[in-house]
């Protein structure tokens, strides 16, 4: 299943307090960007983020993108405080 575009919107929209947030489209499928930095994405519209040490303060639920892959962190609050304190602890590690 491909990711939808208005579920790109709502996450941009939680993402509205980061400045330089960018995104690619990928296999259906869209990479999310925070000054450059790869820090997560939105597979099956769900809003994921890499899975790093520093993140797990936030008891966050983990989720596979896809088969084969890599657990990732499911961000599924609407905070948007919450989630720029997130983004902007994961890209200090990256």
């Amino acid at each position: 299943m491909s990711s939808s575009a208005d579920y790109l919107e709502y996450v941009l929209d939680l993402l509205s307090s980061l400045d330089d947030i960018t995104y690619k489209r990928m296999m259906g499928e869209f990479l999310l960007y925070y000054k450059g930095v790869l820090f997560g994405g939105i597979y099956d519209n769900r809003f994921l983020v890499k899975k790093k040490p520093i993140l797990e303060k936030y008891h966050l639920e983990e989720e596979i993108p896809y088969p084969s892959a890599k657990p990732m962190y499911l961000i599924s609050t609407e905070d948007r405080m919450l989630i720029k304190e997130i983004v902007e602890s994961l890209a200090q590690t990256l």
